[in-house]
């Protein structure tokens, strides 16, 4: 299965270099910045981590940090995987929105990560994106779940925040998922320095581990 799986992830990650113009050895991740007022940069310490992690635990190559991109530049097709978080207000403009929809049907993918707060304002801001689309809970079978690590309950539960269960949601579009919405998990979190965050090991662990899933399958489907 093992040896399955770095098949896939080298004709995916040669599929996605070619599709997005990195080179075919390494792939880059982009952190979305936006307006609003809310925080795009928190967690500076939790995409370096688990980009190491990727790195040591895979047979991917990638960068050690994320690369900021905007949701209305050109620069963002250059990513197969770009991430969001934040804890308060987002908005896009119509032609950030318009161009953050080409990106993601044309083969990008986004992981938006609720760092607390900003649940009401990304699904407003989503539907200026994909207005004929509502996120939806994907089952615990889901393969994003199941990619190199078994999670076979889902999202792991890292910060207590309303204390409600995690939630995996997504947008697909023509069948593709196109956006991961993780709410009520905050995987940054658990991606932090220990230090910033101080995370049971294994709960940090765990994060970093569905972090390396998440990443996979943006690379492979």
């Amino acid at each position: 299965m093992k040896k399955l799986l770095t098949i896939m992830i080298a004709l995916g990650l040669a599929c996605s270099s070619h599709l997005f113009g990195q080179d075919k050895a390494s792939f880059r991740i982009g952190k979305l910045k936006y307006e609003g007022g809310g925080d795009w940069y928190a967690n500076p310490t939790s995409l370096p981590n688990l980009l190491k992690f990727l790195k040591e635990n895979s047979t991917v190559q990638v960068g050690p940090e994320e690369e900021t991109v905007e949701a209305g530049g050109t620069q963002i097709f250059q990513y197969p995987y770009v991430y969001m978080t934040g804890h308060g207000n987002v908005a896009f403009t119509d032609a950030e929105a318009e161009n953050l929809r080409k990106y993601l049907i044309s083969g990008g993918f986004l992981h938006i990560d609720d760092n607390y707060g900003m649940d009401k304002y990304i699904r407003r801001e989503m539907k200026k994106v994909f207005p004929e689309l509502e996120f939806v809970a994907l089952p615990f079978s889901h393969g994003i779940y199941h990619m190199q690590y078994d999670f076979k309950n889902g999202l792991p539960k890292i910060h207590e925040h309303d204390g409600l269960p995690p939630e995996g949601l997504g947008l697909i579009y023509e069948g593709r998922l196109v956006t991961f919405y993780t709410y009520e998990c905050d995987l940054g979190d658990g991606w932090e320095d220990s230090d910033v965050h101080n995370d049971p090991e294994d709960v940090r662990q765990k994060a970093l581990e569905m972090g390396v899933n998440i990443i996979l399958w943006a690379l492979l489907n």
